[in-house]
Formats: structure tokens, sequence, C-alpha cells
């Protein structure tokens, strides 16, 4: 049966739901087959306005890119066609036919078919539901919508087969696990953990993708403890498998080991919880496992630069942006600072507290402890005081009106410390406001050093 008719109005009357609509009126005014298929049909049988939805069409993509001239047309050799129409983005995809794959990663061709046989190269039961907008017709040849209601994760065919067509479905599986709340077939638990190992031949882009998809949607904790169980996460990130066992101070973590307080803190995660955020705090920790020492106590002394340092090296085999690692690195790098601030003068925390990821820093104050048994909050509620009472006696001060580079490149001077003792002389007379634009800033540097 469809999705109820509650969820089928708001979803029409969503901006994404209406123009998806039209566009396939469009398909279907123009002789071509179209369905709305995979998450925007599960998301509508779990009662959910979908978040994005993709069309499933027998109009090749030289039709699609004739009936929708704003589109992307990158990926037209795979059947898809990414198309904006409305002020909305959709995909839309052939009915298409995949091939023996090359290398687990990428088809190695593909046909056009009809949608019968578009279904069986699908990953999932719960993603092969298709719903056709205008008739409110299901086609569910392989009982999604009943596995959907008992919860279950199940591959189409030969659970094997499917993992070694590509291997991103291993991390697919998990995920949509997680994100349904759900539990596996049989057969497709075991092929997950038979199949592990095929996760190395993975790009490193799409393993990035789909771990962010795992840390942002909902219950991370449980796709990761999926990924230890199957051994997934030993050919993902070795250095986070190693976690599991390692002991910490009882006296300190009443949860367990570093991989349980880990995963204590990734289940805390709230909606205001960026994707940086979020990967600093999946792994503030993983340099425990090098630094472990028993003295008195448990200890792992210098363990947050050492898990800054090798998260740097997981984010760069990952291929994270450059600019995403640093402010990663940045956070975990200092995330033991909690007792320090009380201490510092004010030109000092000004250093701190005006850091443009020191946000970041609290929010992970608040997940290492939120990662405790029992939490204990009273020293970040006194951080978060003080921070809110500093700012509220000290204003932010203002941005330089130039840059270090625009200073050496208007004055054609190399890097050093000259250039500092410059912008430390333009800072001073814009506090004083003897300048207040960009243009006077220019005038007084040329004035002054030319």
């Amino acid at each position: 049966m469809p999705p109820s008719q509650e969820i089928i109005d708001r979803t029409f009357h969503s901006k994404l739901g209406g123009a998806a609509y039209h566009a396939v009126e469009i398909l279907l005014d123009a002789g071509f087959e179209a369905w709305w298929v995979g998450g925007s049909v599960r998301d509508m049988l779990l009662g959910e306005i979908p978040k994005e939805i993709d069309i499933a069409t027998s109009a090749t993509p030289a039709d699609i890119t004739k009936l929708f001239p704003k589109n992307d047309g990158t990926s037209a050799a795979l059947g898809a066609v990414v198309v904006s129409y409305k002020g909305q983005i959709f995909e839309l995809t052939t009915f298409r036919q995949e091939h023996e794959l090359s290398n687990g990663r990428l088809p190695a061709s593909i046909a056009f078919c009809d949608r019968k046989t578009d279904a069986q190269r699908r990953d999932i039961t719960i993603n092969c539901v298709y719903f056709h907008p205008i008739s409110g017709e299901i086609f569910d040849p392989y009982g999604g919508e009943h596995d959907l209601t008992e919860r279950l994760i199940r591959f189409i065919g030969d659970p094997g087969t499917r993992i070694r067509h590509d291997a991103l479905r291993l991390l697919r599986a998990i995920r949509f696990r997680a994100r349904i709340d759900g539990q596996y077939h049989p057969e497709t638990y075991q092929a997950l953990h038979k199949h592990a190992g095929l996760i190395r031949i993975l790009s490193s882009n799409r393993r990035l993708e789909e771990l962010e998809k795992m840390l942002l949607g909902p219950r991370p904790n449980r796709a990761f403890e999926d990924m230890w169980e199957t051994d997934v996460i030993e050919h993902l990130i070795p250095e986070l498998h190693k976690c599991k066992g390692v002991a910490q101070p009882a006296d300190f973590h009443k949860e367990g080991d570093v991989w349980d307080h880990t995963m204590l803190a990734i289940a805390s995660f709230t909606e205001d919880h960026g994707p940086d955020v979020r990967w600093a705090t999946l792994l503030h920790d993983i340099g425990k496992t090098e630094t472990f020492l028993l003295k008195e106590r448990i200890r792992f002394d210098h363990h947050a630069s050492t898990s800054a340092d090798i998260a740097r090296k997981v984010l760069q085999r990952l291929q994270c942006p450059g600019k995403r690692i640093e402010r990663v690195d940045w956070t975990i790098r200092h995330h033991m600072m909690m007792s320090t601030f009380f201490d510092m003068d004010n030109e000092r925390k000004s250093h701190w507290y005006f850091h443009p990821w020191f946000t970041d820093l609290l929010q992970l104050f608040w997940l290492d402890i939120a990662g405790t048994e029992p939490p204990e909050y009273i020293l970040y509620n006194r951080i978060i005081k003080d921070y809110n009472n500093f700012l509220n006696t000290h204003p932010l001060p203002p941005k330089p009106l130039l840059s270090g580079e625009q200073v050496m490149e208007l004055l054609g001077m190399p890097p050093g410390e000259k250039v500092g003792e410059i912008m430390r002389t333009l800072y001073d007379a814009q506090i004083r406001k003897e300048i207040t634009s960009k243009a006077e800033a220019v005038a007084l540097l040329k004035k002054r050093f030319s």
C-alpha cells in the first residue's frame, strides 16, 4: 500500500515534492515512464517528508537534458543526470542494468532497460520501492515495504554478489540499519562479515562521504558498533578499531574502555553538532592506544596531541579537505584544556575565546563529558559562564582592514617579521579609529611604508 495520504499531501505541498511531482508530469507528457524511487519512498513509508527525491525514468540521458536544460551531465554516461527545476535539485536516472563490475567500485558498462530489470540492480529491499506520484501506484518487486515494517535490512539477490558488485554496499547496509533502527537478515549479516575486506578497494572520497552520512545520521554509535562487529572498521580505520579493549581509569570512566567512551560520546550528538565536531568526537581519544601507561593509575600522557596526529593521518587517507582537517586537528589537540582557562589573563583569554573554532572546542568538551558515566558538567558550566561573561565585557575586536597577503602584495615584500610589524601598526591605527576603511588603510600603508 502507498504512504499515508497525509504524508503524500504534505510532501506534494513542500517545494521539493511539488517540483518533483511536476518533473514527473513533464516526463509523462513527453511519452516516458517516471517514478519516485529509493530513499524518498522509504522515508514516506516511515511517515517522514523526504529531503531528497530521486526519479527513475525510461527517458535516456539525452532525452532528460533536452527536457530539463538546467542540468549537470557529468554522470550521463552512467545513466544519471542531476537537474535543477523550480529551484530544486533532483537526480534523474534512466532505467538501467549494470554489467559485471570491473573492480567493485564503478560499473564497467551499463545498458538501458525496463523498470523491472532496473529494480534488480538495486542494493537493499527497502530502497527498491517505486512510487508513482500521479497515480499513487506502488511497485515493490522485492517486498521492501514488508521489510520496512519488520525493520529488516536485506540485500536483493545473493548478498555476496551484491557486495562484490559494489563494495560501498557494505557501508550502506550498515548505515540504513542505523537509520531505521533495524536488524539484519541473517544472510545479509553473514555477507557483511565475510566480505568486509572488500572495503579497501573503495575510493577514499566514497568512504568519506558514507562515513559522514553515518556520523550525521541517527544512531551513529549503532553504525560504528556494527562496523566493529563485522570487521569493516578494521579495514577502514584500523586506528579506531584498536580502541576496543583499551582500559581507562575506573575512577573517571565507569562507562568502560576507550571504545565504549567514544561510542557513548557519538551517541550524544544533537542537531547543532556539525560534521567537523562529529569527526573530532569520533577521533578525539584515538591516540590513547599509543599512550597507555600503568603508573599510580592508568594514564594517557599527551594523548590529545597524539590523537590529533593520528586523526590527521586518518582524514588525509580519506582525502578530507585540508581546511577541515586543520579544524578537526586543532579541536582534538586542545580538548584537554578545560581546567586551564581560569588561570589566564584577559589577553590570553582573548586569544582562545575569540578563536573562530572555539565553539567547536566547547562542543567537544560537552560531548567528551557526555561520553562518561556519570557525566559531570560542573567544570564545563564554569567555562561557559566565564566565556559568556568575557564576551559581554570584551566586545569582539574588529577584523583587520587588510590581510597579511594584501600587505605583501601592495608593498611587494616577502613574508617575515616586518610584515607582522606593519600589520600591528595598521591595526593599532584601526583601533584608534584613525583609519576606518580599506581604502584608508591602503593609503596609510603607502604613505608610511612604501
